[in-house]
């Protein structure tokens, strides 16, 4: 229970239901003393505020069900936090709500159900869980509602976890919880506004962040060419590669008559190639970490709807294994901006088949003439056989 809408009504809704609730508000990170702009420290915004457990607890008060603050600091900072600062120190772009989902919001709050002798576990999140009756597989689903729905956060849940999970929104709107919320007399948390940014950055200022967690790595990393795309034209200095993204257009200080954005990030080279915005395209994606849902395999090469990022629509691609725990993905038409350290998640429909971690992108350079494949690259290094 983070003390939000969403969390507040599903464990109301299972009250409602006859089950016995405990209410659990997880506390993954300390603002006050991890330091961030003093107005994001003073706000109460975001997880782990003395407001947000106050407010699960008076959800829990008025409904007459136990409430506990359990401290996942440890597993959140070596699973999410670690993990999140050495993504963009390798250059690349983390997903932090995916890590904490799997590895904290289900592994670490299970051992927690466990010593209380509970047996299932519900979250606020915009999907629903199912099982295949053929292959007896627990999967993810979308939510019913599209503008909402959370399961491509999810595709790292194992399976062991799924079988011991319930999401009583999944089929809900938003609107409909917040009316929920005002009905069942839970008026302190019916209005309260979603929260958008990572939750241990609320001030969204994610490169002060790094300078704080690793300030001996981004100082000596300060300073680097920023060459234009494939012809390798010095075009100007970047000030650390860590605080850039792929698809990045803003603070490059860069001026040559065109807009250009971050095409790539060589953490090697210690290099930023810009180009033009068509330069992002990319049409094939390798990626690592497979977890499956809806399928047990991808060996045979499958036709799939494939989302890149939280808030995008998805589109038709191929799928395929390539390996134990690779996958490849090739979209029919080519997609804005995938970049390695995000995730890409295949579906069958509404059923998450398997998500995976990219690795590398093979992106198309169009512009001014070029109509050649920037090499497929992981970590700095071509991948044999792709052009």
């Amino acid at each position: 229970m983070s003390g939000g809408v969403d969390s507040s009504v599903a464990a109301a809704l299972l009250h409602a239901e006859g089950y016995e609730v405990v209410g659990l508000t997880m506390k993954t990170w300390d603002h006050a003393t991890t330091g961030g702009k003093a107005e994001a420290r003073t706000r109460q915004i975001g997880c782990c505020t003395l407001e947000a457990m106050n407010d699960a607890r008076a959800v829990a008060v008025r409904l007459g069900f136990p409430h506990y603050v359990v401290d996942l600091r440890e597993e959140f900072g070596d699973t999410v936090v670690e993990r999140f600062t050495s993504e963009y120190l390798a250059g690349r772009t983390p997903n932090p709500c995916v890590l904490c989902n799997t590895h904290v919001k289900w592994d670490a709050l299970l051992r927690r159900a466990d010593a209380l002798g509970c047996g299932r576990i519900a979250t606020g999140h915009y999907a629903r869980v199912d099982r295949d009756p053929e292959n007896g597989r627990w999967y993810v689903r979308r939510g019913v509602d599209r503008s909402k729905d959370q399961s491509y956060a999810l595709w790292g849940v194992a399976q062991e976890h799924l079988a011991r999970t319930i999401l009583p929104l999944g089929g809900r709107t938003k609107p409909e919880i917040r009316r929920l919320a005002a009905d069942m007399g839970l008026e302190h948390v019916a209005s309260k506004p979603d929260s958008y940014e990572i939750c241990f950055i609320p001030d969204d200022d994610y490169r002060s962040f790094l300078r704080r967690q690793a300030p001996e790595a981004t100082a000596s990393l300060e300073g680097g060419p920023i060459v234009y795309g494939p012809t390798g034209r010095v075009v100007g200095r970047h000030a650390g590669f860590p605080f850039y993204t792929v698809g990045q257009r803003r603070g490059l200080d860069v001026a040559i008559g065109e807009a250009v954005y971050v095409i790539d990030i060589d953490a090697a080279s210690n290099t930023i190639s810009v180009g033009p915005r068509e330069w992002l395209d990319g049409r094939v994606i390798a990626a690592r970490g497979l977890v499956f849902g809806a399928a047990d395999n991808l060996v045979e090469e499958r036709r799939v709807t494939a989302q890149v990022r939280y808030r995008d629509a998805g589109a038709p691609a191929l799928a395929r294994q390539t390996g134990d725990d690779d996958l490849e993905v090739v979209f029919e038409t080519a997609r804005a901006a995938p970049a390695p350290g995000q995730a890409v998640v295949v579906y069958d429909g509404d059923a998450v088949l398997a998500g995976a971690w990219i690795r590398a992108v093979e992106t198309a350079a169009r512009s001014r003439g070029w109509d050649e494949m920037v090499p497929l690259r992981v970590l700095g290094t071509q991948v044999p056989g792709h052009r």
